[in-house]
């Protein structure tokens, strides 16, 4: 199968499908397209979403119909596209891991024969590229988990998980940004607010943005949280270095 490939997705929406894998490279040509995209200022077009794989399109059928925007993302797809040069940031977030706060985290060290310590070494020991948001507002689909630590989701997921919740699910890691329902393991909690409908910007965290996960203890943890209703908490962040 060659990619990449244009499908109907709904009655206002197309999605350009650049593979069929979780990888960096993919990433960076949903991103160059993306851009290209935006560039190209296709009159109807009011919103793309990036996914792992691809980039969705939504589109007002009143101004451009699917037939035409088809031929212009053809005739733009034929064109090479090279992604801007970006610094690439890192958001550091605090978490507090096992105990009430990761119920899960000795479930995912006995998985793959490990200590907890040895898991929580290795979850916070890397920088995660956040590939896309979805199932709820701001939720963090990230990338670049070393397989080692790797767990299947729960047979039966949970009716409530809290907001902050930090969970493994497969190979992906990512963070719940509202007490909802869910399935992932769970091996740590954060106090940041990923959303907040209060704030200017309400969703924390956005595709394309990296995060690295620092260990805390459960008296940081309350500190923070106080910090964070008093408006005097901020994440702290710093450029990524090239490879």
């Amino acid at each position: 199968m060659s990619y990449p490939q244009i499908k109907i997705t709904g009655d206002t929406s197309v999605a350009v499908v650049f593979g069929n894998e979780i990888s960096t490279d993919i990433n960076t040509k949903i991103r160059a397209f993306d851009e290209a995209l935006a560039e190209e200022q296709i009159d109807g077009v009011y919103e793309t979403v990036p996914t792992y794989c691809s980039l969705t399109i939504h589109y007002a059928p009143e101004k451009i119909r699917y037939e035409a925007l088809q031929e212009r993302l053809e005739a733009l797809l034929a064109v090479s596209h090279k992604a801007q040069k970006l610094n690439t940031i890192v958001m550091e977030i605090p978490v507090v891991y096992g105990g009430e706060y990761g119920p899960d985290l000795e479930t995912v060290a006995a998985h793959n024969g490990m200590s907890t310590e040895d898991v929580i070494r290795i979850h916070s020991g890397a920088e995660y590229l956040i590939y896309m948001l979805g199932f709820t507002p701001g939720f963090s689909y990230m990338g670049g988990m070393d397989e080692s630590i790797a767990t299947p989701r729960l047979k039966t997921p949970r009716v409530l998980i809290p907001a902050g919740s930090v969970g493994i699910a497969g190979k992906q890691t990512g963070i719940y940004p509202i007490d909802s329902p869910g399935g992932w393991q769970l091996i740590g909690r954060t106090p940041v607010k990923l959303y907040d409908a209060r704030r200017d910007t309400p969703i924390l965290l956005d595709a394309g943005l990296h995060v690295k996960f620092i260990p805390i203890d459960e008296a940081e943890y309350k500190r923070i949280e106080t910090r964070i209703e008093q408006g005097r908490y901020h994440c702290h962040s710093y450029v990524k270095e090239e490879e």
